[in-house]
């Protein structure tokens, strides 16, 4: 602000001075040279003080004022300059490293952990007796997770296996035939054979006979009684073969009869194996190593067969990362992955890429989309990627649909002129 000159009357210059504040009072309108015009006042007067007008100050002011400012600035700060050019240049180097550098990985917010989790329920069913385990507990392959009441399996069991002791007794009984059988056919063979060596004398005695008769040397008498013991002898060949027939085809039905026999044995054995089975089906265990989720079995609960007892997470566990398909590019089985569990922020897994799913996922789901239609838009799809861990921890829980954020490390988009020289 400047400062106020007050003038007394008479004074010299009161005329020419006009504050610029002020309109004259005068109806005259001064011209814009007379309001540009510095104000004449006496050397001596306190008004010669006040400071000139800004247009007055402009022209007295030298040129190229600005550009020694600038040199000024040059001369007085250097070291900021140079540090500030470093500064761009780092953040210009930084910049181009850390872009060459993501290139080499892809990642994703929508992963979870999964697993092929799975109900236990029994076979059979009945009273259960003990439950060794309770909620979140591992176990063993082989361990037992629940039991059932046995007793009425046990019987079972014994009642064929005593079915099959006498399916064996049947099938020996019937070999002790079949020895006794072949002996009685040796005997009838032994008969046909003394019947033949009698055949065969009596054929001899009739010729003689006979021809005795014819030349009047012998009786006629002794020539019939020789003819009949001839016929007698022959019916005797004839029974005893009859009898060994017989006795042969005795073999064939016991031999059938013992066929019989080895089924019934059979049969019992498979229903003495059935009554094995639904006996240990009445001890519950696991099939692998794996944690029991959601416990539901009490003892003194009646259990139907199939009726589930717990919920079973096994410990084989993989990672699903749902990637956009325009991540897919340079993305590779066996390649590695670093993956951040959110219930763990401060753990880092190692793992690697198992599979990739040939086709989206809302291909296989339950109503995939249909694309055919007049009103489509496009839509970036997700892909499932199957990722293994190399390294799952033990100290921890991790199950199914545990959000995980895997980065993949991928091979980079090869430049200009690595292409060009690939090519040549």
């Amino acid at each position: 602000m400047f400062e106020d000159n007050v003038l007394e009357p008479g004074e010299p210059g009161l005329e020419e001075v006009e504050s610029p504040h002020v309109v004259p009072a005068s109806p005259h309108r001064p011209s814009k040279q007379e309001i540009e015009a510095p104000a004449r006042l006496p050397p001596d007067s306190p008004a010669a003080e006040r400071p000139e007008w800004p247009a007055q100050a402009a022209e007295k002011q030298p040129k190229g004022r600005g550009k020694g400012r600038r040199n000024g600035l040059l001369h007085r700060r250097p070291v900021v300059l140079a540090i500030g050019a470093m500064l761009l240049a780092a953040a210009v180097g930084g910049g181009d490293l850390y872009l060459d550098y993501a290139e080499h990985f892809q990642s994703t917010d929508d992963a979870f952990i999964a697993a092929r989790q799975s109900a236990l329920a029994p076979k059979v069913s009945g009273y259960i007796t003990a439950v060794p385990v309770t909620d979140n507990d591992h176990v063993a392959a082989g361990d037992v997770i629940a039991r059932i009441d046995d007793r009425d399996y046990r019987i079972a069991l014994d009642q064929a296996e005593a079915q099959v002791a006498a399916a064996q007794a049947s099938i020996e009984n019937i070999d002790a035939q079949l020895q006794v059988q072949q002996a009685q056919i040796a005997a009838n063979e032994a008969q046909v054979e003394q019947a033949q060596a009698g055949l065969v004398f009596a054929e001899q005695q009739n010729a003689r006979y006979q021809e005795l008769a014819q030349k009047g040397s012998g009786t006629i008498q002794n020539a019939q009684q020789f003819s009949s013991q001839l016929r007698q002898q022959q019916s005797a060949l004839a029974s005893a073969q009859a009898t060994l027939k017989l006795a042969q085809r005795q073999v064939e039905a016991l031999k059938a009869q013992r066929n019989s026999a080895v089924a019934s044995l059979a049969q019992a054995k498979a229903q003495r194996d059935q009554a094995q089975l639904n006996l240990s089906y009445t001890t519950v265990t696991a099939a692998q190593p794996g944690r029991v989720v959601n416990l539901t079995a009490a003892v003194g609960q009646f259990a139907q067969a199939g009726t589930n007892l717990t919920m079973f997470v096994p410990d084989q566990i993989w990672v699903t990362a749902n990637f956009k398909e325009i991540q897919l590019d340079r993305m590779r089985p066996g390649e590695p992955v670093t993956l951040g569990i959110d219930a763990y922020p401060q753990r880092t897994i190692r793992g690697h890429i198992d599979s990739v799913q040939p086709g989206s996922g809302t291909a296989f789901s339950l109503l995939p989309a249909q694309n055919a239609t007049g009103n489509y838009v496009k839509i970036v799809q997700r892909v499932p990627v199957k990722i293994v861990m190399d390294d799952p921890p033990t100290d921890v829980a991790l199950g199914p649909g545990m959000s995980v954020v895997p980065t993949v490390r991928v091979d980079p988009t090869p430049s200009l002129f690595e292409r060009l020289r690939a090519w040549l």
